[in-house]
């Protein structure tokens, strides 16, 4: 079981990266119903302000450092040597290990032309994976007749990993509500879909490092996202260095 610290009032594991792809598959190897959040800035201001939200992500088996500035965090407050662990990065580790452990996998949301193109690039970058299935969900909720189709599909396909691509909080909302009822081992992943399936560039490692991933999607999408960064990031900042103040004064 791995260890996990408070940020910002929500549970983040900490380990070394490799650690975290060792358990996530043992946990599909073992089909533990259990699910696992990839945490950025983001998902800690909404877990800060929405307390129902703030249990979706405190339940999760594992939730990994994904954005820098959490990784930063942790390694200052905690005296850790925390590596950052994004859902981008291991995406593509994860399938990797997991062909080579026979654990078959299953892609689920996101639109049918990007499920098509990373079960295509998979098949060919991992020779021994199996892929069982992918499914795209309709933009709205899914009824409860329809769920249960979803969920007897998954499971029937007898994926151990189910990789979930439905945008923050809506796929931590819906791994949170599935635990206990999809027999494997569930990844919130979001953007990974689109940029493994090679249809949104990534930043170069240099500029990921300075944790300017923030900027160039606010560059893309401005109107959508200047609330969530401007104003989110500047919250984190100052809930992050208060954290710091607090912690220094308590020594």
């Amino acid at each position: 079981m791995l260890t996990k610290v408070k940020v910002v009032d929500t549970w983040v594991t900490t380990a070394p990266y490799k650690d975290y792809i060792s358990e996530i598959l043992e946990l599909a190897a073992a089909r533990k119903s259990s699910y696992v959040c990839c945490a950025n800035v983001h998902m800690l201001m909404e877990a800060y302000q929405k307390p129902a939200f703030k249990q979706v992500v405190n339940r999760a088996d594992i939730v990994t450092p994904d954005g820098r500035p959490l990784s930063i965090l942790m390694n200052l407050q905690y005296k850790l040597k925390q590596e950052r662990a994004c859902g981008m990065d291991l995406f593509p580790d994860i399938l990797r290990d997991a062909g080579k452990r026979g654990l078959s996998v299953f892609f689920y949301g996101s639109t049918n032309e990007v499920l098509a193109a990373i079960t295509q690039k998979a098949k060919a970058e991992f020779a021994g994976l199996r892929i069982a299935g992918s499914y795209s969900p309709p933009f709205r909720r899914l009824t409860a007749e329809e769920d249960k189709q979803v969920v007897k599909m998954i499971n029937g396909s007898g994926a151990h990993l189910v990789f979930v691509s439905l945008g923050c909080p809506k796929q931590e909302k819906w791994m949170y509500e599935h635990k206990g009822v999809i027999h494997g081992c569930m990844l919130g992943l979001g953007q990974a879909f689109l940029t493994y399936a090679g249809l949104e560039k990534r930043l170069p490692k240099w500029a990921r490092d300075l944790s300017l991933e923030w900027a160039y999607r606010l560059y893309l999408e401005p109107g959508r996202l200047w609330k969530r960064y401007l104003v989110g990031n500047s919250k984190f900042l100052w809930l992050a260095g208060r954290s710091l103040v607090l912690q220094k004064n308590l020594k």
